[in-house]
């Protein structure tokens, strides 16, 4: 079914909305599901389409494209070679076999080592080339790692839309082309951001002040609405890519027979009682996506884990894990939890977070139900943070 939604005059949106989908890359939740976007410019001389699709709905891009009489493809522009903007190229090709495929050069590579082209074909989109289209023209800014080493984003002078691939997108299927509730959206960008994003902050802060010379009045990204108001989304992103921090403690735990649990109660109620607020997850039952939003400009993390099998539980460790990968800018992190007779749980936790840049404070473990002594020490753990958190946002 076709699904064709004008930006611009002889700009279209063309892309794929996928309502159901729920998990990205096999781990990352969809709870709004997403879209594929796809872009139809239509010069007087030549038409170019940006991104591809993701294969499972290329036929949805292909009725597009016939209902709107497209009869040649001058260009494909693949902006990163990643298979939900590249899916759907061999399609494309057979259906327009003279398009000429642009993409930077790693991109070139990838797509011929994904079985998508030839080797040796394509044109290499390099940063700053012009492409005429005919009373209007793209020009290429090649933008590595957000989050790939491919990405270019496509720069249309004459109407000020950009096209940023993956940067500043979000993962939501709606009927609306522009966002109509700019609250979610900036918590589904939120969300996007600390999924994909925050990993390569250095690469974001580098790419943002490279766009501060653009008149940008529109962005086109490859997930979720377009952005006509993009100032919003744009202010975010310096915000989350800043080295500033909020006055906030992510906890993350997981309790097997209450001593965790109890000692996570206390702290919580602490830490709140001495102003800092807290984003609290049970590990047994969390929304992956949720937890990484909220680690975006938290100070502290502080995992809370039992010891199981003489280490920590698993669901502990995956937080950590998963925390180190994302390496947010949290500047501080502790353990709290329990133990029944010794292990190296201690160790496990600090050893899954030693990639991020972070001081740690002093745990509180437990021996079997925490004791007077071991709330004392919570206490304790709370003034600390509290009293670090207030020199940070002075």
């Amino acid at each position: 079914m076709a699904l064709c939604r004008e930006i611009r005059p002889g700009i279209m949106w063309v892309g794929a909305l996928d309502w159901d989908r729920r998990l990205f890359d096999a781990l990352i939740p969809l709870p709004r599901g997403t879209s594929y976007n796809s872009y139809l410019i239509r010069g007087e001389e030549k038409t170019a389409l940006i991104d591809a699709v993701d294969e499972s709905k290329i036929e949805m891009l292909m009725d597009s494209l016939r209902s709107l009489s497209v009869e040649r493809l001058d260009y494909i522009i693949v902006q990163h070679a990643e298979q939900d903007h590249s899916g759907g190229l061999k399609r494309l090709l057979e259906q327009y076999p003279k398009a000429i495929v642009l993409g930077s050069a790693r991109s070139l590579d990838l797509l011929a080592e994904f079985g998508l082209i030839e080797g040796g074909t394509g044109q290499e989109a390099k940063d700053g080339d012009i492409i005429p289209l005919g009373g209007t023209s793209l020009q290429f800014i090649v933008a590595p790692w957000v989050h790939w080493p491919d990405t270019i984003f496509t720069y249309i002078p004459e109407e000020r839309i950009l096209f940023t691939c993956d940067f500043l997108g979000s993962h939501l299927a709606t009927s609306d082309l522009f966002p109509m509730d700019e609250a979610q959206l900036y918590h589904l960008a939120k969300r996007y951001y600390a999924e994909i994003m925050m990993p390569f902050r250095s690469s974001v802060k580098r790419h943002l002040a490279r766009l501060e010379g653009l008149e940008v009045e529109i962005v086109a990204p490859s997930h979720g609405p377009v952005l006509d108001r993009p100032g919003l989304i744009l202010d975010a992103y310096r915000d989350w890519a800043s080295d500033r921090v909020k006055n906030e403690v992510v906890l993350a735990y997981v309790s097997m027979h209450g001593s965790t649990r109890i000692m996570a109660d206390h702290f919580v109620e602490a830490l709140i009682s001495r102003g800092v607020a807290v984003r609290r997850f049970d590990l047994t039952d969390y929304d992956l996506g949720d937890l990484a939003e909220s680690l975006v400009d938290a100070a502290t993390i502080v995992i809370g884990t039992p010891t199981m099998l003489a280490g920590a539980h698993p669901l502990a460790l995956y937080a950590a894990t998963l925390a180190n990968a994302l390496r947010p800018k949290t500047r501080y992190a502790s353990v709290i939890g329990s133990f029944g007779w010794g292990g190296k749980m201690l160790e496990q936790i600090t050893e899954s977070l030693s990639g991020l840049q972070l001081q740690f404070l002093d745990p509180v473990v437990a021996k079997g139900r925490p004791k007077e002594a071991d709330f004392a020490a919570l206490d304790r753990l709370a003034d600390e943070i509290a009293a670090l958190h207030q020199k940070l946002t002075q």
